[in-house]
């Protein structure tokens, strides 16, 4: 059993067969005879534009750190240490946005994101390094527990090079992709080698093709026959082969004639066929055609469509990985009733500035957004409370909302009662009547101030 217990592992015991370099897709081969790897991939030019426009958006994105308040609400905890390190800087060596940008790189091509949790002698976090997915290992114990394997390289500490570190799972940030077990994500890289590689070959052929002189391969034809062809062979390809060498006009002797084997690259179809995998590459993504370039059927109607598309089916995923995996892992049970981690995807789905001010008006006129609310999306200074920026109006004529429906309604039988009150304590009118009339012109007087 010996060595089958080498070729079969129990399910308890899961290891990343995908990750980097450990993937056995036979070594990054693919169908089209071109190895595909993450860093091969990503000499493609549609599968770096994917990765930076991804990696990019989650890095660009607002990130909080939260506290829920005791009216229901939430408030930003500045005052908690994940919010500078989550905010601002990770840790002393990279800023927030460089650190997302990395780890969310790893993620879309290794399909997993690590990172070490350095803490104090309080538990607290203190710091977050970005470890390399295609060194990394993810075990159980003979307990069942799970524990990560992380090999060192000479850039991590030439001293250990090629040593391996255990770190249990309190100390590792892991942000898993798309998986079979739930513990390890899968690469994309791997999973759609043979696309990626068909792509990699579509670009070598056409540069092949014009490195040749944009022309195509055929047969010298000599009526008699050659003691040294190859000579010949060579001669035409120095003289004629090559872009610099392009246009050049042939002079063939003896009869020579020159006859093209090679179907042309229109009837090869092979700009469409690069432009499918242009699009076949965006697909594995979910990115938009028209965000990597390709504007074919992309119009003004239907665009900014596509871009809220890309917010709520493309990064919101992405997005709660993070959040919730931020939270599971830097968070303790206790602290995980109070705080939480949220990305503000706000920004991305607002429209242009017409329909942006035609949904203020309603929020406005509808009594559920404030001045202040609307500045704040704006990024404007708040207006002061004493000045109305806090408060909440509603269509007609813009009166306060403590002036409308029941609550108007209220105030309005509270100042009747207050009006009998005064109606009763007030003498009878003289005998010319000047005291009645003084009285009713006063109660009418009185009315209009309550009313």
């Amino acid at each position: 059993m010996g060595l089958f217990s080498g070729l079969f592992r129990a399910r308890d015991a899961p290891q990343n067969r995908t990750s980097g370099s450990a993937y056995s897709f036979f070594m990054g081969g693919s169908t089209s005879g071109k190895r595909v790897n993450e860093r091969s991939s990503m000499q493609m030019t549609a599968v770096y534009s994917c990765v930076r426009i991804l990696s990019e958006a989650v890095a660009g994105l607002p990130l909080h750190f939260y506290r829920y308040t005791n009216n229901g609400g939430k408030e930003k905890a500045v005052d908690h240490p994940l919010y500078f390190l989550l905010h601002d800087e990770p840790n002393p060596e990279m800023t927030s946005f460089v650190f997302r940008e990395t780890l969310m790189t790893h993620l879309l091509l290794w399909g997993n994101a690590y990172s070490q949790i350095i803490r104090n002698g309080k538990g607290e976090v203190i710091a977050l390094y970005p470890l390399m997915p295609d060194r990394m290992n993810v075990e159980r114990d003979s307990k069942g527990q799970l524990y990560y394997e992380y090999t060192v390289s000479m850039d991590d500490a030439p001293t250990v090079k090629g040593s391996t570190v255990v770190l249990p799972p309190s100390e590792v940030l892991h942000i898993p992709g798309l998986g079979f077990d739930g513990l390890v994500g899968y690469s994309p890289i791997a999973m759609a080698k043979n696309a990626i590689g068909m792509a990699i070959a579509c670009e070598e052929y056409g540069a092949k093709f014009f490195a040749n002189g944009a022309q195509p391969s055929g047969v010298l034809e000599h009526p008699g026959t050659l003691k040294d062809p190859t000579r010949v062979r060579e001669s035409w390809q120095s003289t004629f082969g090559g872009s610099h060498n392009a246009n050049k006009v042939a002079v063939l002797e003896e009869g020579m004639k020159y006859t093209p084997i090679s179907i042309s690259p229109e009837q090869a179809q092979f700009l469409e066929t690069r432009k499918f995998q242009i699009n076949e590459i965006a697909r594995i993504f979910r990115v938009p055609p028209h965000m990597v370039g390709d504007l074919e059927k992309s119009s003004f109607s239907n665009i900014e469509q596509q871009s809220l598309e890309f917010v709520k089916y493309t990064l919101d995923p992405w997005v709660s990985r993070w959040e919730q995996s931020m939270a599971r892992s830097l968070l303790t049970p206790e602290e995980k009733k109070q705080y939480f981690v949220k990305f503000n995807v706000d920004g991305l789905l607002r429209g242009d500035y017409q329909s942006r001010m035609n949904g203020y008006a309603v929020g406005r006129q509808n009594g559920w957004m404030s001045a202040n609310d609307i500045r704040e999306l704006e990024n404007l200074d708040r207006i002061p409370e004493e000045l109305g920026g806090d408060l909440y109006l509603i269509n007609g004529n813009m009166m306060p909302l403590s002036m409308s429906g029941a609550a108007y309604q209220k105030g309005k039988e509270e100042s009747d009662e207050n009006e009998e009150v005064l109606e009763v304590e007030e003498p009878g009118g003289g005998g010319d009547g000047s005291g009645g009339e003084d009285s009713v012109s006063e109660r009418h007087h009185r009315r209009g101030k309550l009313v």
